[in-house]
């Protein structure tokens, strides 16, 4: 691989050429800086490699020979194309897993402390005796077992709750009690989700997952708390909505959403039982951007092995 020229195109394109420039990194190569709207014909007949969060529809990705992902998904570059052969392909990796293990817990902690029960009784001056719940007691089931799913399994594990994990390879993984198969229709996920206090999406969009938590998929579940960190087309809200109503889930935690900013005409807004944060469950800081960005050049120039490639035919 030949790079000579990288465009970077990113709303912070300013301050990204501002950090490299104070780093004084990246001197060998000629660095375009654009607004992902503002790139030009030219400026991707120039360039050998494309640094960017998502993928202005009039790109053509095949003009490069390295896309590097701002993000931790890739699913904004890939999106509506099919990808060019001998384009490769990575994405940032940085500390996610500890960001949203620590989300999910402070969600977690709100029911087995009971905190939303104590305030209510607050309100009402009443003494009235809540024990809260061991998490010993609790059951997980975390979907996708990656490396943000399975360093929530450790910390989750790590606190006693048991963790069952799903991904379609099934294989077994440090921390997760048990790994099964996302289908369905299988009675081993159907009992696991009978018996789930907590459900947390981890998976990144691909065609399987997408539109993945559905009526079919809810309809075994009774009394859960869900939780969606990875992305919102993953689920599909009105079946979401319908399980609230019918106590298939207890509540819903959602940081990720088919379209965001989420409309204000959406009924998550108004549901009691729904909490939205604005994806924020793992801001990836335009520092830990960087860091992983120019600690991949540095491996493809000197031929050392990524962990952060990403396979385009897998999605992520």
């Amino acid at each position: 691989m030949d790079i000579q020229t990288i465009l970077v195109a990113s709303p912070l394109h300013t301050h990204m050429k501002e950090m490299i420039e104070k780093r004084g990194a990246l001197t060998e190569f000629t660095m375009i800086y654009r607004d992902p709207e503002s790139v030009t014909e030219e400026d991707v007949a120039r360039a050998d490699a494309f640094v960017a969060f998502t993928r202005p529809a009039h790109v053509d990705l095949s003009a490069f020979q390295w896309v590097h992902s701002l993000g931790a998904g890739v699913d904004k570059l890939m999106k509506d194309i099919s990808w060019p052969d001998g384009v490769f392909l990575t994405r940032t990796v940085t500390t996610f897993g500890e960001k949203i293990s620590e989300y999910v817990l402070s969600y977690l902690l709100v029911h087995t402390q009971k905190h939303r029960d104590f305030e209510a009784l607050q309100k009402k001056k009443e003494w009235t005796f809540l024990p809260p719940e061991p998490l010993n007691t609790k059951r997980a089931l975390i979907f996708g077992t990656g490396e943000i799913g399975s360093v929530l399994a450790r910390t989750l594990a790590g606190l006693g709750v048991h963790v069952t994990g799903v991904s379609r390879s099934g294989e077994e993984k440090p921390s997760f009690d048990e790994v099964i198969f996302p289908d369905k229709a299988s009675t081993a996920l159907t009992n696991r989700l009978a018996a789930a206090d907590l459900i947390v999406n981890t998976m990144p969009l691909t065609e399987e997952t997408k539109g993945y938590f559905d009526g079919c998929f809810f309809e075994a579940a009774f009394d859960s708390l869900f939780i969606n960190v990875g992305r919102g087309e993953s689920v599909v809200d009105e079946d979401l909505l319908q399980a609230l109503e019918r106590g298939q889930l207890r509540e819903a935690v959602l940081d990720v959403f088919s379209e965001e900013p989420l409309p204000k005409s959406h009924p998550f807004w108004e549901h009691p039982a729904v909490h939205i944060t604005p994806h924020i469950s793992a801001i990836t800081t335009a520092e830990e951007g960087l860091d992983c960005f120019l600690d991949t050049v540095t491996k493809l120039k000197e031929g050392t092995p990524l962990t952060n490639e990403a396979d385009p035919a897998r999605g992520y």
